[in-house]
């Protein structure tokens, strides 16, 4: 969602760093650059002048301008102001004295409500707590049968009572079961409205007084835009909104409302979603996403996502098979398994530092990741042994393993020439300095391993 603007910022940053000493004049062109990109990114207005107006004041009249540093002074500040705007630290959900605690989700049609409320509870489930659903949208079609469904894939129980019944009194009962079952929290899933009117917030008003929810999360989708800022400033208004969760973060529209909404409303974005799995709804933390949009990667959230995809067991057991030179074909395929489960290769090369520009040299395919299934199927055409030792693939086999996985000769010898490349690169990150070694031909192959 940020891409433009993270390639605007760090171009004019580069330009920064290049010069050295600063004059005032180098300063206001840089910061007038970083305002329109601001704007041409979508961010409210007031809030962009105020982000302008506080790296100004830090930085002019200060003596580190005459200094060598005094690019990476500027992009320091900048840094900080946009932690700032986008809330200074992330915002737990709150908790309350007995469970279980209430969970309201609040919004319009189309945000992304029933899906974000199933991966909440999927959420809270991976955190070891008993979460459980209530459909409460007796308007949309086929909602509760949504939530039903989703429910399903995570394995989180619903309650749902038909159409006969309101709103509050479905919460209610919700409500009632949930306790019977000592559940941690109960999710309630409101029905939403293409606008703003006096029948939904009546209605959401009449489920807030029977539940007394302890979080009332409006769930807003980040594409809209500033609308997006207009609709939470009038929930809050209605009904006070304990949180926010912004949807739809990985698309490619232009992301200012998610650094404008908590500057120009006040309430904490506690969560946004990427994607449409289960699993991807991330706790907001600030500071990563500064991180990202200024192309600083997110190196954090990058280890967290590794950490859910390899136990201590299996990477001992990688480490054991790099160091001894075992590393083959299928480690390989399971690898890359694991990276794909971890999220969209383009999401994964904004956690790089360094290497959010790589993705505009790689292909469609490498980005969205079915180069990765193509890989697969050439892996799976390979019998056990040509996997465990691929130096005896030769043409005839090439051409084998290219008919069976409805591939060519070539996209085979292209897997091979990565595979080697990868075994090279762990090879140099189990040897002294490894990190280092590694980053450096990442930078280096990055277009070519296409992973």
């Amino acid at each position: 969602m940020f891409e433009s603007l993270t390639e605007k910022l760090n171009t004019t940053f580069d330009k920064l760093r290049n010069k050295g000493k600063l004059t005032e004049k180098d300063v206001d062109d840089a910061l007038r650059e970083i305002r329109l990109a601001l704007l041409e990114a979508d961010v409210n207005f007031k809030v962009a002048r105020s982000f302008i107006s506080s790296i100004k004041e830090k930085v002019i009249g200060n003596e580190l301008l005459s200094t060598i540093s005094a690019g990476q002074h500027v992009i320091k500040t900048a840094h900080e102001q946009l932690i700032s705007i986008l809330g200074e630290k992330s915002s737990k959900l709150l908790v309350s004295d007995k469970n279980p605690s209430v969970i309201m989700m609040v919004g319009l049609n189309g945000s992304g409500k029933t899906t974000t409320s199933s991966k909440l509870a999927a959420f809270l489930k991976k955190n070891g707590n008993l979460p459980t659903l209530v459909g409460a949208d007796i308007h949309r079609p086929a909602a509760i049968d949504q939530l039903k469904t989703l429910s399903s894939q995570i394995d989180v129980q619903v309650f749902e009572y038909g159409t006969e019944f309101s709103a509050s009194e479905i919460a209610a009962k919700g409500l009632k079961d949930s306790q019977n079952i000592n559940a941690s929290h109960v999710i309630v899933d409101t029905a939403g409205r293409f606008q703003i009117d006096e029948a939904l917030m009546k209605e959401l008003k009449e489920i807030y007084h029977r539940i007394d929810p302890v979080e009332v999360l409006l769930v807003v989708d980040a594409m809209t835009g500033q609308e997006a800022v207009n609709i939470a400033t009038e929930f809050n208004e209605h009904i006070g909104v304990t949180g926010l969760v912004l949807t739809k973060m990985d698309g490619d529209a232009r992301g200012g409302s998610a650094l404008s909404i908590n500057s120009v409303t006040g309430i904490p974005v506690k969560f946004i979603g990427m994607g449409e799995a289960p699993d991807q709804l991330e706790i907001f933390y600030p500071e990563r996403l500064a991180d990202r949009i200024l192309g600083m990667g997110d190196v954090v959230t990058l280890v967290e996502k590794a950490r859910s995809q390899f136990d201590e067991t299996q990477t001992a057991e990688l480490e054991k098979k790099i160091r001894n030179e075992t590393f083959d074909l299928q480690d390989f395929l399971s690898q890359m398994q694991a990276v794909q489960n971890m999220g969209p290769i383009g999401q994964m090369l904004d956690m790089i530092p360094g290497f959010s520009q790589m993705k505009g040299k790689m292909n469609a395919d490498q980005l969205d990741g079915s180069h990765l299934s193509k890989a697969e199927a050439i892996i799976l055409s390979m019998t056990p042994t040509e996997r465990q030792k691929p130096e005896l693939i030769g043409g005839s086999r090439r051409k084998r393993i290219a008919q069976g996985s409805g591939t060519t000769a070539q996209d085979v010898n292209q897997l091979l020439n990565q595979f080697k490349q990868v075994k090279k690169m762990m090879k140099a990150m189990s040897s002294p300095g490894g990190q280092k070694k590694m980053m450096r031909m990442m930078s280096q192959k990055g277009n070519k391993l296409g992973f």
